[in-house]
């Protein structure tokens, strides 16, 4: 018998947050592309229903097998006024949620009147080139080496999709969060232990943060931050699906680092699959999932293979949003500032999510406040609390971002 996994297709305008509403989104398998198994619409915050669809067995992405852990299906989206799109192979695997968010171009702006994105092989799965040996640490002082001044959460980076020497790839500008979900989603499998998950995540994301602090490749003239190659960074796949338990971690945990001890710059973490291919002190994947089930901790994890001077580091400085968290969870009796500031941003965001209840502003986080956020964590795939905590802080600050433009008029 087969197992399951679910999908939610997310649609919103170009690059914004603004959801394409009354949009049909199509799901067949990537074998019967013309035989459609569901026909599913948009609602008023741009969502489709939650469907089930066949996967491959649990077993299959627990293991190093070399059987297909997870089903491949395509999505044929139209709404009018936006050019039609179709993703092929969006990845499902048993017992988790997909979730594909997806731009979509308004029609007569240039592009194709018709565009397909195919999404590859997971790097556990497909054969990518193994990375290329770097140091860890880059010599920060060497003359002509612009560095920042601190170690900075980027609103965006710009994705090389290619390899370095590869003019003809096309660079992408990709919010700093969506990057590092897609990254894991294309480089762990999002069924192991949330420690395996979080160790993973903290790698890709020290990873990152090194080629961000280094300015690596704009210092050899390049004009973007990272690329898309396995042999020189990390799998990214334009229009990847991405997964609700990465996706979790990684707005909680999103302005972590690896450092070691009187060190500022963040550690370049490499790692490899560990199965076929080694890569000795340094992180494998599946000895990563293998200690998870030997109930380590995602620390303990990172320190296994880093060593035991490695430490999880956090950075408060963080682009692109109008103010910092708090630094406590705003829940129903909170009063001040920071409650009047974020009720203003939700009232700006139920302006294209109508679904989210309007509030009045006044500083108190009652319970009218506690059920539109409620609504806002719903929408977003997000633990449905109803309180503020640093992962919805950020959240609810990237979304009023993204339909506001203040980063535009900035």
């Amino acid at each position: 018998m087969a197992d399951f996994g679910t999908l939610q297709v997310s649609l919103v305008e170009g690059d914004t947050d603004i959801p394409v509403a009354g949009a049909s989104v199509d799901v067949s398998t990537t074998g019967e592309p013309d035989k459609i198994l569901e026909r599913l619409t948009t609602d008023s915050s741009g969502q489709t229903e939650t469907i089930s669809l066949e996967t491959p067995p649990l077993e299959y992405s627990l293991e190093p097998v070399d059987e297909q852990p997870y089903a491949e299906y395509n999505l044929r989206i139209q709404a009018p006024g936006y050019e039609s799109l179709t993703v092929s192979g969006a990845q499902l695997f048993s017992g988790q949620l997909a979730l594909q968010r997806q731009g979509m171009r308004r029609a007569g702006q240039g592009g194709l009147d018709y565009e397909v994105l195919a999404i590859g092989p997971h790097t556990l799965f497909g054969e990518y080139p193994p990375k290329i040996a770097e140091s860890e640490l880059k010599d920060i002082n060497a003359t002509g080496e612009v560095v920042l001044s601190r170690i900075v959460i980027p609103e965006y980076v710009v994705v090389h999709d290619g390899a370095v020497n590869d003019s003809t790839a096309a660079n992408y500008y990709v919010l700093y969060g969506d990057y590092i979900k897609n990254v894991a989603s294309c480089e762990i499998y999002a069924t192991w232990p949330e420690a395996a998950l979080r160790a993973n995540i903290i790698a890709i994301m020290s990873f990152t943060l090194n080629r961000v602090y280094t300015e690596w490749y704009r210092n050899k003239n390049y004009d973007y931050t990272i690329t898309s190659s396995t042999a020189y960074d990390q799998k990214w796949i334009a229009g990847k699906t991405v997964y609700e338990s990465i996706s979790r971690v990684v707005d909680d945990i999103f302005n972590s680092y690896l450092s070691r001890p009187d060190i500022t710059q963040p550690l370049l973490a490499q790692y490899c699959d560990g199965r076929r291919v080694l890569c000795p002190d340094r992180l494998s994947q599946w000895g990563s999932k293998s200690l998870a089930d030997d109930g380590l901790s995602a620390e303990e994890i990172l320190k296994y293979y880093y060593g035991d001077d490695i430490y999880i580091n956090t950075t408060e400085t963080i682009s692109g949003v109008p103010a910092s968290w708090p630094g406590y969870t705003l829940e129903v009796g909170s009063s001040g500032p920071k409650v009047r500031q974020m009720q203003e941003q939700l009232n700006t965001i139920a302006g294209d999510y109508p679904a989210i209840p309007l509030l009045r502003v006044d500083g108190v986080y009652g319970s009218a406040t506690e059920n539109s956020v409620r609504e806002f964590q719903k929408i977003f795939n997000m633990p449905v609390t109803g309180d503020v905590d640093f992962a919805t802080w950020y959240k609810i600050s990237q979304i009023y971002v993204g339909v506001s433009r203040i980063a535009e008029l900035n």
